[in-house]
């Protein structure tokens, strides 16, 4: 018996995930991006990710014809953010970028978000189209981190996650 759309989706929405901006933009500086929980690393050496993004998006056709992309690891600080590039308050295309403080990569000119929870700039390094989506798998190449805590969904819901200070983290020394 075929799995339905809507029980696969139900089962997914167990699964919590980081909430992400997927970005991009042309020579010209057309920017397009999307909200996307279906990022993740693959490897450390060299360092890679993945990113799905629908087939049916601007930014997936974007990504395809440039060969870079940003991921934008949002905080919990971050919601409008998110809900602008879900298409959630009804912006479109380069509109989305009005929400929130965006520059332009040094090198890459890719849209990367000020104040986000970390920044990646990517170099496709691989596609694979799987029925609805693109998988596009990017070597990072620039990084830049943030101190927030982070924005998560789940359950159809943001939730947010509360972070120690890293002094707290630490182990005691023990004297001997």
């Amino acid at each position: 018996m075929p799995i339905s759309d809507s029980d696969f989706r139900s089962a997914l929405s167990r699964l919590a995930g980081g909430v992400c901006i997927v970005a991009t933009a042309t020579a010209k500086g057309e920017r397009r991006g999307v909200t996307a929980t279906a990022v993740c690393s693959v490897s450390a050496s060299p360092p890679t990710v993945l990113a799905c993004i629908n087939l049916a998006t601007g930014t997936c056709k974007t990504i395809e014809d440039t060969g870079l992309f940003s991921i934008n690891l949002l905080g919990e600080q971050d919601r409008k953010i998110a809900d602008a590039f879900a298409g959630r308050d009804g912006r479109t295309g380069s509109e989305r970028f009005l929400v929130g403080d965006w520059l332009a990569a040094p090198t890459t000119k890719m849209p990367i978000l000020k104040d986000a929870l970390a920044t990646m700039e990517c170099r496709v390094c691989k596609v694979i189209h799987m029925g609805t989506h693109a998988v596009f798998f990017g070597e990072v190449d620039r990084i830049v981190n943030g101190d927030h805590a982070p924005l998560i969904y789940q359950g159809g819901n943001y939730r947010s996650l509360s972070i120690e200070p890293q002094a707290r983290m630490l182990p005691e020394r023990v004297s001997a």
